[in-house]
């Protein structure tokens, strides 16, 4: 993939419960942050990353410094949603995710969230070690 070509996205199924919504049966806005946070983690684990190994080992944690999110349309209880999840952007201490939410191929929200490095003790920032630095930039 050259590099003005993007990433493409990886997909991660979503099932809207019951405890996802309000009192209209409509998915609570913040939750979408949640379904997000879980597939950028199975995006992470389907890369060979432990984040709990890398925390007991490499005394690393990625946690959210910004999240810019737009909500397009409802999603409701028991939808099947999919979340594609790409990463657009490798800083030396950050990574920029894209994200959406999609029902049948339409986008209900969507968002840039940007994940930082810190370490494990201080959750000072710190530059992504050179080993992951090269898997994170081949998934990117």
């Amino acid at each position: 993939m050259s590099a003005d070509t993007p990433a493409r996205y990886t997909e991660w199924p979503v099932r809207v419960y019951y405890e996802d919504t309000d009192t209209g049966g409509v998915v609570y806005y913040a939750n979408y942050l949640k379904f997000f946070e879980r597939a950028r983690t199975e995006w992470l684990r389907a890369l060979g990353l432990d984040q709990r190994m890398l925390a007991i080992q490499e005394h690393l944690l990625f946690v959210v410094r910004r999240a810019d999110m737009a909500w397009r349309q409802p999603a409701r209880l028991d939808d099947r949603l999919t979340i594609r999840t790409r990463m657009s952007e490798l800083g030396a201490s950050s990574m920029l995710f894209e994200q959406q939410a999609c029902r049948d191929g339409t986008i209900l929200a969507d968002g840039q969230i940007q994940v930082c490095t810190v370490n494990a003790g201080s959750f000072k920032p710190v530059r992504i070690p050179a080993t992951l630095r090269i898997l994170l930039h081949k998934a990117q």
